[in-house]
């Protein structure tokens, strides 16, 4: 080969080696999920299109995490920053996103808040510190609605596709199998809970809303004398005669929160403790449908041991 052709030749190859390279190492979207939930959603939705790292651990308290230098480094690598929002993470996620050195996902596209993008509970109408842990915009619990998590899903397929547009069509036609699959699920979910309507709750912390109000159960109170706050002796004291007041069947809490307060509860009512995962990956949980599996099956397996019992 004549050494002027070859001269001609090698920036080319040079192009495309840089070009190939380019290609391989933005083969998918790279996603940070602060909860598993999130997390879980991204999976299910993106497919081989997505890689996702999870903030958290399934389990642990979202309010309470630490923006540890490998979650840095995660933020700097990100395209997309997907979290709960309303409120949950805000002890931590601006020191994360602020000290991340990647301004691409402070906001939107590059910043997903799942939770403001529905409706939500529990919105107070005044704020004040006396009142415990609350959140200014509502009940961040979200995902415990499946019904919503429809609408969260479509418009997160919305934002991969805005992200990465080459792959628009495919996002778009993963969440429509997916929610193919996954609605028919919730009207089944809800008939197999039938049996739980209308009935009267107790719950450790208000994580439980959403859950409630789609299987049409009532919370009467918290194990929490205030959000955030440790149940107390005289608190727990006066849930007992509320709980036969109002004829509460189950106490609600997660393993986070330890059964002691819940078992002490049932010990003096007719009502049964139950212990509840929160997010998958717990329990034995692994996917969102799986979640909901067992939070019911939970549910009406403790609804049922307190019938007996109680016969």
């Amino acid at each position: 080969m004549k050494l002027q052709t070859l001269s001609r030749m090698i920036p080319r190859l040079l192009i495309a080696a840089l070009c190939a390279a380019s290609f391989s190492a933005r083969a998918d979207l790279r996603i940070l999920a602060c909860e598993p939930e999130w997390g879980q959603l991204a999976t299910e939705i993106g497919g081989d299109l997505v890689t996702v790292k999870t903030a958290s651990a399934p389990g642990q308290d979202a309010h309470h995490i630490q923006a540890r230098p490998s979650l840095l480094a995660q933020v700097r690598r990100a395209d997309l920053v997907l979290c709960n929002g309303a409120g949950l993470e805000a002890g931590w996620l601006p020191v994360l996103l602020n000290r991340g050195g990647n301004p691409d996902v402070r906001q939107a596209p590059g910043l997903f808040l799942a939770a403001e993008q529905v409706d939500r509970l529990e919105i107070p109408t005044t704020l004040d510190r006396a009142d415990g842990d609350v959140h200014a915009m509502g009940n961040p619990h979200v995902h415990l609605d499946p019904r919503r998590m429809i609408s969260i899903a479509e418009q997160l397929a919305d934002r991969f596709a805005t992200l990465d547009p080459d792959n628009a069509a495919r996002y778009r036609q993963q969440q429509q199998a997916w929610q193919a699959d996954f609605e028919p699920r919730i009207s089944a979910w809800k008939q197999q809970a039938a049996s739980l309507a209308g009935m009267n709750v107790i719950s450790y912390h208000r994580s439980w809303i959403y859950l409630l109000d789609w299987l049409d159960m009532h919370r009467v109170d918290e194990l929490e004398p205030k959000p955030g706050l440790p149940p107390t002796p005289g608190h727990l004291a006066k849930l007992v005669s509320k709980a036969e007041k109002q004829k509460v069947k189950l106490i609600l809490y997660r393993p986070i929160n330890g059964d002691d307060a819940a078992n002490w509860l049932a010990s003096r009512t007719p009502a049964c403790a139950v212990e509840l995962p929160l997010s998958p990956g717990e329990e034995g949980t692994d996917t969102l449908a799986s979640l909901y599996d067992t939070l019911i099956q939970r549910l009406i397996s403790a609804h049922q041991t307190c019938k007996e019992g109680n016969a």
